[in-house]
């Protein structure tokens, strides 16, 4: 038998570089299992594969893949920053998520003084 939710869960996009995609793999599991649906990354560029090989290509990929960071942005309640650093476009998603009145977590609240 399964068990049915008592209401909606919310849906939370992790943000975060990809130098962090192990902690975003734990940040999946415990949103998870808190009963949130999570929206993640799906493509690490600095791990090696044949859709990205090429330089071209992997610009090519870049883009979209920012354009479809920004889609789950606007398709999630809540963002959650995953990792103890925000790059540069990181702190665009956040500020992105902040012109769209997203609720913003971070699993380090330091990282919070320093992506404003």
């Amino acid at each position: 038998m399964f068990a049915l939710l008592a209401e909606e869960p919310t849906v939370v996009v992790l943000c975060g570089s990809t130098r962090f995609m192990e902690e975003m793999a734990e940040a999946n599991t415990q949103e998870t299992a808190a009963g949130r649906i999570v929206l993640a990354l799906g493509c690490d560029l600095k791990t090696p594969h044949p859709l990205w090989n090429d330089p071209a290509d992997a610009e090519d990929l870049k883009l979209r893949l920012a354009a479809l960071q920004r889609a789950r942005i606007r398709a999630a309640d809540e963002v959650l920053v995953v990792g103890d650093y925000a790059g540069d476009s990181t702190r665009a998603e956040i500020k992105y998520a902040r012109r769209l009145g997203k609720t913003i977590r971070y699993t380090h609240p330091e990282v919070e003084e320093t992506a404003k």
